[in-house]
């Protein structure tokens, strides 16, 4: 028995100490990757320097470097340069909607258990809230930074996601803030500038975060065309004002540190090896201040894949001199030395260019500092506190949508439904609500626990799964819905349905779910309301014309605490304020319209219907920008100018383009059709326009003011139908009104594109829409002379 115990004793003190080894490398300090104050053979070398300029430690670093230690620094998996003190680091981790685990850079356990899980970004994009969005890129890194300084993640953040939602069956849109491309670029650079935080000048650097895929990338793998082969034809005008537009926004707005390429071809080249879009582009045109990184093994794609070179060296070679600086994935580790010694790549020009852009952000970050860094207290008690927890409720709630409200039925009463039956194979789940690109989540309320909060709940799931492919289990779920007072039905989407190499073929809910919701809402002693989970729009036509379906919610995929949002929308606890950030359409637009082709304008000739709420204007489900609430509110137009004076800046022959398929060289004095953007003073010519916002109902709501503008119908049957302008959410109290000011920058928004890529203004009448029944019209002249905005 003592030989037993002291046996036992052994293995236990031998499990403490290797449990104590194991946690001590885990959550060693990560100030020691470089220039450690304790390595005296380093930490005097002009790179370890904090009072040197960053550009003067990164020329003596590279100085330092042979041709094979700079090799190993450019793909992710960098490799340690022992004689200088440096360790490995892994450059890829990611934070789409929280710290993930889907990179190698960050990993969960010990004192890192989880963190904290938001709505996955369509969602959170439908509050139309860019404050709540920066919120949310803080606290991000808030908790990156924690685990960085815990040795479980890395500090560059391949996120967020800024591609535009074009085709409505791709599989990875709700990892996007939705269709329209200045609501993608306001996302993108105000959750970059939470990640990366703001310590005045911009120099440094909390977390590096990336926006990607650039770019004219949204497909995954649809009839065969998959995103490794796909060539994707994209006009000068759609790249200038539709796909360009977030990535630049990402840039010039958000200051981002990082863009990534995609896997695709555009036009013929592979963006990872297209000088035109990374040099010219990317860091020439918009400045771009950090580095170049290619989705995950590209180059390996466009040698294996894309056969777009005939060697490997000249693969990487095609890379670098494009652009690139680092590879995500081994390609250039393997390939880049031997294109140097086949003098396709020079050292100095290409290598020591690409490595001075990685690793002056890893400076920025304070990577190179030793001990010092200003986020050094950050730490366990950081990820998931209570208040990033309240912020990711706070966050579901902003973002679900109310499409439907018969009656009204919504909100339900704790008093009068006293017993719900909760329905659907999405009424219970908890992963389902974090969608792709998620971590491992704090804790989940699911929808049923959510709504078992305020009334005796009666569970069906209806179907097994979203799949949904046999009618087993509906007779319970219409049982259940006779006995009760209510009937939530909780349906919808999953990864298995739509996520990344998934695209849908069709936009009709999966299997019988339509069968069921249309069963059970026939046999509900009370109201049926339907909660939809998706990432994508859903074609619900049958649900909204249904007078039994007496109201629908859309909670997109909701985040940890989404089931606790569902119900507190539902009840009443919260009043919606969520705007849908995409058009759903009907199953029927699918028709004929071929997933691979990129253009957003219609052609009524061919039969193409065009993309998005800007071009397309053919049956719809619901429109993008719909969302009802409990209250009503009213806006007028307080103040805004009736004539804006485009002011030329200097003498120019302008090209004018008209609705015919022709153009002409005039002077635009004489023919007054539209100013080229470079030929106008735009950096102070603002359209300033007050809008007063009544809450005339009983419930305190917040409010998304919406301005669109229409541009003269002479202008050309190409330009949008209406563009988003601005948009500002507002919390307005019961009987009360708020005004809000809009600065809308004309070069900018009241632009419009030519089929030649040239962004010009129209001369004549722009219409502002300002929700869906307000216009204020105005006229906008050429002047030579002039303040810029007149108002009469």
């Amino acid at each position: 028995m003592a030989s037993t115990t002291t046996m036992a004793s052994l293995c236990l003190l031998l499990f403490i100490l290797l449990q104590t080894t194991s946690s001590k490398a885990a959550g060693e300090s990560p100030t020691s990757f470089a220039c450690n104050p304790n390595d005296a053979s380093t930490k005097d070398l002009p790179f370890c320097r904090v009072k040197l300029p960053i550009h003067v430690r990164v020329r003596d670093l590279i100085g330092r470097l042979t041709l094979q230690e700079k090799v190993k620094l450019l793909v992710n998996t960098a490799k340690a340069v022992p004689r200088l003190g440096i360790k490995d680091y892994e450059w890829w981790s990611e934070a789409l909607h929280g710290v993930s685990n889907v990179g190698p850079g960050t990993k969960f356990g010990g004192e890192f258990p989880g963190a904290t899980s938001f709505p996955q970004v369509i969602t959170t994009a439908a509050s139309f809230n860019a404050s709540l969005w920066e919120a949310i890129g803080r606290v991000v890194s808030d908790e990156a930074r924690a685990m960085y300084n815990g040795g479980m993640g890395g500090l560059t953040y391949w996120s967020p996601n800024v591609n535009v939602l074009r085709d409505p069956r791709w599989g990875r849109g709700q990892e996007t803030p939705g269709e329209d491309p200045v609501v993608v670029g306001a996302y993108a650079a105000s959750y970059v500038r939470g990640l990366q935080g703001n310590d005045g000048g911009g120099h440094q650097l909390k977390v590096a975060a990336c926006c990607k895929h650039f770019t004219a990338y949204d497909l995954d793998n649809w009839h065969g065309v998959d995103r490794f082969h796909f060539n994707a034809r994209v006009s000068k005008q759609d790249m200038e004002d539709t796909f360009d537009v977030p990535f630049r926004m990402c840039v010039t707005d958000g200051k981002v540190a990082s863009v990534m390429c995609s896997y695709n071809q555009v036009n013929g080249v592979p963006t990872c090896a297209d000088p035109n879009l990374l040099k010219k582009t990317v860091r020439a045109q918009w400045g771009l201040d950090g580095y170049i990184v290619s989705d995950c093994d590209s180059v390996g794609v466009f040698y294996n894949n894309q056969h777009y070179t005939s060697t490997p060296e000249e693969a990487a070679a095609a890379a670098l001199k494009a652009g690139l600086d680092l590879d995500c994935g081994p390609f250039l580790g393997l390939h880049t030395e031997d294109a140097v010694k086949k003098g396709l790549l020079s050292e100095v020009d290409h290598i020591d260019l690409a490595l001075a852009n990685t690793l002056t952000v890893q400076m920025r970050l304070g990577m190179f500092d030793g001990s010092a860094h200003p986020y050094a207290n950050l730490g366990p008690t950081d990820v998931c506190s209570p208040a990033h927890q309240q912020l990711a409720l706070d966050a579901a709630t902003q973002g679900i949508v109310l499409l439907k409200n018969r009656g009204p039925s919504l909100p339900l009463s704790t008093r009068r439904h006293r017993t719900v039956a909760v329905i659907g194979p999405n009424s219970d789940v908890t992963v389902t609500m974090i969608g792709n690109y998620a971590g491992v989540a704090c804790g989940y309320t699911t929808p049923l626990q959510g709504i078992g909060k305020y009334t005796r709940t009666v569970h069906q799931q209806g179907c097994s799964d979203v799949a949904c492919k046999d009618d087993t289990l509906f007779g319970a779920a219409i049982d259940a819905a006779r006995q009760a007072d209510a009937t939530i039905l909780v349906m919808g989407l999953d990864q298995s349905i739509e996520a990344e190499f998934r695209d849908r073929v069709g936009l009709l809910l999966p299997g019988r779910q339509q069968e069921l919701i249309s069963k059970v809402a026939a046999s509900s002693k009370g109201p049926t309301i339907l909660v939809l989970m998706s990432g994508g729009p859903v074609d619900v036509t049958f649900a909204k014309n249904d007078p039994r379906i007496a109201g629908i919610v859309w909670a997109g995929y909701p985040g940890q605490a989404g089931g606790q949002a569902i119900a507190d929308i539902v009840f009443g606890i919260s009043n919606p304020g969520g705007k849908l950030p995409m058009t759903w359409y009907p199953d029927e637009y699918l028709r004929n319209l071929e997933m691979t082709d990129m253009g957003m304008r219609s052609r009524p000739s061919k039969g193409y219907p065009g993309r998005t709420y800007r071009f397309y204007k053919g049956p719809i489900v619901y429109p993008f920008g719909h969302g009802l609430g409990y209250t009503k509110f009213v806006q007028t137009v307080a103040s805004a100018p009736t004539v804006v004076a485009i002011v030329l800046d200097g003498h120019h022959t302008e090209t004018s383009t008209s609705a015919g398929n022709g153009t002409s060289t005039r002077s635009f004095a004489t023919t007054g059709k539209a100013i080229r953007v470079t030929h106008a003073k735009c950096s102070k010519l603002s359209l300033v326009v007050d809008v007063d916002v009544r809450n005339v109902g009983n419930r305190d709501g917040s409010h998304t003011l919406l301005v669109y503008s229409s541009p003269p119908a002479a202008a050309g049957h190409w330009v949008p139908h209406k563009q988003l302008v601005a948009f500002e959410k507002v919390h307005v109290l019961a009987r009360t009104q708020q005004r809000v000011r809009f600065n809308i920058h004309v070069c900018k928004h009241l632009s419009v594109v030519d089929r030649s890529g040239i962004r010009r203004i129209p001369m004549g009448r722009h219409d502002l829409h300002i929700g869906d029944h307000v216009v204020h019209s105005f006229s906008v002249q050429a002047a030579s002379l002039g303040l810029g905005i007149i108002k009469s």
